[in-house]
């Protein structure tokens, strides 16, 4: 059975519906960085999810190839994530959708090093004949945050945040945004397939315990 992080791992991406906290790995992603609306049509944030999942199933279907990555063990792609955030305020807007500024993320399987994803870019950029210079080897520490499952459509997410908000500062924590922490969001639906009322996706937000 393919490695699936989803099932393996369920405290990361399978939170209950109430809040709670949990600390996060380090962990390596692809990457890429953008701005703007997210709901673009033919914008920069559904290009960038073009891009990740076509170096992603490079790295997933090299065992097919002559080109062997050391220590290959079958896996189910990870989820698409997101991290959002908006210049001059803490978390993020949902009414000001055109001021985004996003990293979206795919996790890496642990035996994809920095050569393995050098590799799968040049090799994605050959089979596709397109430009995947925007995708880049992101390690990430995202350390103390508070962590919700939101079901149901993604403007209704600001009141399961104020929920983790009000959870967060009850248990002794505080919002703890910075340029290396961020609303953190884990898409578990297929949007295309999946009704808004029953979309699933993870909601976590930076944190620190107040001393």
């Amino acid at each position: 059975m393919p490695f699936d992080y989803k099932k393996e791992y369920k405290e990361f991406y399978l939170p209950p519906q109430t809040p709670g906290i949990i600390t996060l790995p380090a962990m390596n992603f692809l990457a890429v960085r953008g701005q703007g609306d997210p709901n673009e049509e033919g914008g920069a944030y559904k290009q960038a999810i073009g891009m990740l999942y076509a170096v992603a199933f490079t790295i997933k279907t090299s065992k097919m190839g002559k080109h062997k990555l050391e220590g290959y063990f079958d896996y189910v792609v990870p989820p698409l994530e997101g991290l959002w955030w908006q210049d001059g305020i803490q978390g993020v807007d949902y009414t000001r959708k055109k001021d985004f500024q996003w990293i979206s993320l795919i996790r890496l399987p642990e035996f994809v090093t920095e050569e393995a994803f050098k590799w799968a870019i040049q090799e994605a950029t050959e089979k596709k004949q397109q430009d995947f210079s925007a995708v880049e080897f992101f390690s990430w520490g995202e350390g103390l945050c508070v962590q919700c499952m939101h079901i149901g459509p993604y403007d209704d997410e600001p009141a399961t945040v104020t929920a983790m908000e009000q959870y967060a500062k009850a248990q002794g924590y505080a919002a703890d945004f910075s340029e290396n922490r961020f609303h953190h969001e884990i898409y578990l639906s297929d949007v295309r397939r999946c009704k808004p009322e029953r979309l699933k996706t993870v909601i976590r937000q930076p944190v620190r315990r107040i001393t």
